[in-house]
């Protein structure tokens, strides 16, 4: 791949994802089982825009189904699935598109993923990206039919192990998986430095005032949901301590922190950086708040097995206990915020779901419609 970005002034390159690996697979398995003609490489344009030329290293014919596959590259920053085979095996049915995870592919086995138990582990973008994919095949030969497609990974079960899969219950394989469908070749020094940065080019350049996203999710719901301008927008991924702590040091007035329940959470209990990596604590800090609210001990046990954050919340609603869950969490992450920065400093936040399909937001801190205005289109 020849995408490269400059981290600490070394040239790294970019990687794709699993699903996009899956989805150009399927892609070219698609054309040869209408056209015939096998191909070496397609076109895919991935989820954040960006247009890769993808190699198929594999093409097999068996029967009325076509086999491709796909090797995933890492790039410069190479995680465990780098250079494995990913194959999309497809065949005709009557109509639509059908996805499915064959060998490899892990299934989902507990609620509050991203698909329901029972399910294939192949996450919502990439199923959307598969689907296009083929869809547009179909449409450039005509074809009116359907098409079933099946992701599969040689030597994904054992590959999982290495993985977060088996503890937030995936089991059999790996996830398919992929928001951006590019992956960045970034350390996590060179992350900070370069959040850093970025923050010490908006105050340079005026900014007093900053956007503080951990991640796509919080860009996104900042972007599309709240309609805030980018303008003074940093995605500070996982490093929301480093990043609060040094839009401080430069001198920074006014914060505000937009970001999803299942990083928000473990600000709860005081952890900035909120990689899974080091460290989890979200059922732990919803316990305690529950707790705090009256929560009976089976609630707090159920919650205490829950996988994401959506899905224990969805629990404690049932008890009708989450609005005094919820506000005691507002609080605490308040208190965590508060004794981050000086007295002089405006610091809020903004803490949503995208449960159900939608995005909402779940709390707010009580300066932050004040703060929200500074980016309202």
């Amino acid at each position: 791949m020849d995408l490269i970005r400059n981290v600490n002034g070394k040239f790294l390159r970019c990687g794709y994802t699993t699903g996009v690996c899956a989805a150009a697979a399927a892609k070219a398995a698609t054309a040869l089982l209408l056209s015939g003609e096998k191909a070496d490489s397609v076109q895919i344009k991935t989820p954040s825009g960006i247009n890769l030329t993808i190699e198929i290293a594999e093409t097999s014919v068996s029967g009325e189904t076509v086999y491709c596959a796909v090797r995933k590259d890492g790039g410069d920053d190479p995680d465990a699935t780098n250079g494995i085979l990913i194959f999309s095996a497809v065949r005709r049915i009557a109509e639509g598109v059908e996805i499915d995870g064959g060998e490899g592919v892990g299934r989902v086995t507990k609620p509050g993923l991203d698909q329901p138990v029972g399910a294939a582990a192949i996450n919502s973008v990439p199923r959307k990206l598969i689907s296009e994919a083929v869809s547009e095949v179909c449409e450039k030969h005509g074809y009116s039919g359907g098409i079933s497609v099946t992701v599969s990974v040689p030597g994904g079960e054992k590959l999982a192990l290495r993985t977060f899969n088996p503890n937030i219950g995936i089991v059999g394989g790996i996830s398919i998986i992929g928001t951006s469908g590019i992956v960045e070749p970034m350390s996590n020094k060179a992350l900070v430095d370069t959040i850093k940065l970025e923050l010490r080019q908006l105050y340079v350049s005026g900014g007093r005032s900053v956007l503080l996203t951990p991640g796509n999710y919080g860009e996104n719901f900042a972007r599309d949901v709240l309609r805030l301008s980018s303008s003074e927008n940093i995605s500070c991924s996982n490093f929301i301590g480093d990043a609060i702590d040094y839009a401080v040091e430069l001198g920074f007035k006014k914060i505000l922190l937009v970001g999803h329940i299942g990083k928000l959470v473990k600000l709860g209990i005081g952890l900035t950086n909120t990689h899974s990596a080091n460290g989890d604590g979200r059922m732990e800090t919803l316990v305690a708040c529950a707790l705090e609210a009256g929560a009976p001990l089976s609630l707090l046990r159920s919650v205490l097995g829950c996988v994401t954050t959506d899905a224990a919340l969805e629990l404690i609603e049932k008890e009708v206990l989450l609005p005094e869950t919820l506000e005691i969490l507002k609080k605490r992450i308040d208190r965590f915020l508060l004794k981050r920065v000086p007295d002089d400093t405006d610091i809020g936040f903004v803490c949503f779901t995208n449960a159900s399909g939608s995005g909402r937001i779940l709390i707010q801190s009580e300066n932050s419609e004040k703060l929200l205005d500074l980016w309202r289109t």
